[in-house]
């Protein structure tokens, strides 16, 4: 099973929260990432590409299998910080 996801990955929870409110008022995922993200991944707009089980720590990897396609999560905190995620993608 193999999964896709694009992420915005911030230090600061209260900028993670207002990140996700917007997304969810219609702004753009992929410009926010671009913008505000602190991973590589900003300059595809988010995107991880594909990876398998295992591949990402275990909060990140729990959230993107809830989600259904084309969902956004709530803001998901890990050892890097606070994520918002964006299922893009499933396959077996």
């Amino acid at each position: 099973m193999e999964y896709r996801a694009s992420h915005i990955l911030v230090k600061d929870r209260k900028l993670a929260d207002q990140l996700l409110k917007r997304i969810r008022q219609g702004a753009d995922f992929s410009s926010l990432a671009r913008e505000f993200s602190t991973c590589p991944s900003k300059s595809k707009g988010g995107d991880l590409g594909w990876f398998g089980e295992g591949k990402m720590v275990r909060e990140f990897e729990e959230a993107v299998k809830r989600l259904s396609q084309g969902k956004v999560s709530d803001v998901v905190r890990t050892q890097f910080g606070f994520h918002i995620i964006k299922r893009t993608g499933f396959r077996d």
